[in-house]
């Protein structure tokens, strides 16, 4: 059974930094696309970052871009977002989510239908 546990969330003023942490289990390789996603209070459910280390790609949504960092480590098993410079409109549930079928290099699969796998989310606030 696939797992995938967040963690990092919280409370930071504008200007502030965090890291979330998503541990994966119950998937025997790691050479799977992961992704982070966003949910504000009555919004749809938006693409933070992607990464792809098979095709040693990454990519981030313009909103996030110089800001936001996503990486793996294979070893703990677990993906990072770093996130610096924060800002009131990044403030929203964070969701790491897991793609383990294999896709073509520099093809758009970023969208949350391409992801079988998900976290339960951890909520980030951003105050001004």
């Amino acid at each position: 059974q696939v797992q995938l546990v967040e963690s990092g969330g919280g409370s930071v003023q504008a200007g502030g930094s965090l890291r979330l942490s998503c541990v994966v289990s119950g998937i025997t390789y790691n050479n799977y696309r992961v992704g982070w996603f966003r949910q504000a209070p009555g919004k749809e459910r938006e693409v933070v970052a992607t990464g792809y280390r098979r095709c040693s790609s990454t990519d981030y949504d313009d909103s996030v871009k110089g800001r936001f960092t996503i990486s793996q480590d294979s070893a703990k098993n677990t993906i990072y977002l770093q996130m610096n410079t924060l800002k009131p409109e990044d403030t929203a549930m964070y969701y790491c989510a897991v793609d383990s079928t294999w896709r073509v290099c520099g093809v758009d699969y970023s969208a949350a239908r391409f992801f079988a796998y998900w976290g339960q989310g951890t909520q980030v606030t951003v105050s001004s």
